[in-house]
């Protein structure tokens, strides 16, 4: 299934991530991401100061059996333009070759390769996350609440913005800008 939203959900993967959770003991497959209440959101440092940002557009494809949460398979598609990094200036700036270099690689992609459960409702993903040009393996860790036919997937994950060349040149030094970012996501999504 192939869902489309133009509220805040985001950087590399983490709806996908979080779709391929067992919830419970009977089987309910959890495929319809009811994207207006989702969002995936990031943090990063500049100057020591967090600053915080989301994404507005992605497409997520979602296959998943609780009764076989090892089967499950999860992508997702994030458009980097429809970036919110909390202002016009800094929206353009991010947009640019030094950081996300959306004119020429528009998308950042995510594709599940394995999921375990931790415990006590508490899950890891791994899989490998592209992102202007390069591709690295990310693990998230996740929590899943079940009300009904409704899952609320809350985690995250971090990752170092230098291994994927974002924040080139000047923006490369750490001292700066921080070069771990910490993505963050709350996936609300239907079963049947």
């Amino acid at each position: 299934m192939t869902l489309r939203s133009s509220r805040p959900f985001a950087l590399g993967a983490a709806a996908a991530l979080a779709a391929l959770a067992t919830v419970g003991a009977h089987a309910i497959q959890f495929a319809e991401v009811r994207a207006a209440e989702s969002r995936i959101s990031f943090v990063s440092k500049q100057m020591g100061v967090p600053v915080e940002g989301q994404f507005a557009r992605f497409v997520t494809r979602l296959e998943f059996d609780p009764a076989q949460p090892e089967a499950g398979k999860a992508s997702i598609e994030i458009d980097l333009a429809s970036i919110d990094a909390g202002s016009a200036d800094a929206n353009a700036e991010v947009a640019g070759r030094a950081w996300f270099d959306t004119a020429n690689h528009p998308v950042a992609r995510f594709e599940s390769s394995s999921v375990k459960a931790l415990g006590d409702g508490r899950f890891e993903v791994r899989g490998p996350l592209s992102l202007k040009g390069q591709t690295k393996d990310v693990v998230a860790r996740f929590s899943v609440q079940q009300n009904g036919n409704t899952a609320v997937f809350e985690g995250g994950f971090p990752f170092r913005r230098t291994e994927f060349a974002v924040g080139d040149g000047a923006w490369a030094d750490p001292s700066v800008v921080a070069d771990e970012v910490q993505v963050r996501f709350r996936i609300v999504a239907e079963g049947h």
